[in-house]
């Protein structure tokens, strides 16, 4: 009889044990996915306002001259005014980046055409302006 009581006590002894247990595993969970999705929003909101995402450009000046490096992008507005321009100054040069490239074969593929015009063009990863709506 005495073995039978054990018995009993360590089992409702572990079953009050392991349902608290549980009960504070589902609590742990709720907790880790709530901020999960938190987490994850947040992100979507940095990204959205941001408008931009890692690509690439395609750089056809550097130097010290900022009348040459305007010079060379007001050439490229008028030979290529479908895709935009960047005059960028990290002290003490001048850059002209073009395009917004999402990808290195995009860029590639107008590398290609900018050959006769600018021979020492080269892609570069850059920060790009995400593609408008009306583009899809």
């Amino acid at each position: 009889m005495k073995k039978c009581a054990a018995i009993l006590i360590t089992y409702l002894i572990t079953s009050l044990f392991s349902s608290e247990l549980q009960a504070q595993i589902s609590s742990i969970e709720s907790n880790t996915d709530s901020l999960s999705r938190e987490l994850v929003e947040r992100h979507k909101k940095a990204n959205a306002s941001k408008m931009s995402m890692t690509g690439f450009r395609i750089q056809i000046y550097f130097g010290s001259e900022r009348a040459k490096a305007t010079e060379i992008r007001a050439d490229f507005m008028k030979n290529f005014p479908e895709i935009a321009s960047y005059l960028i100054y990290q002290q003490p040069y001048f850059k002209i980046r073009v395009g917004d490239f999402k990808t290195r074969i995009e860029a590639s593929g107008f590398l290609k055409k900018l050959d006769d015009h600018y021979t020492t063009a080269f892609i570069v990863p850059d920060e790009v302006k995400l593609p408008s709506s009306e583009d899809h």
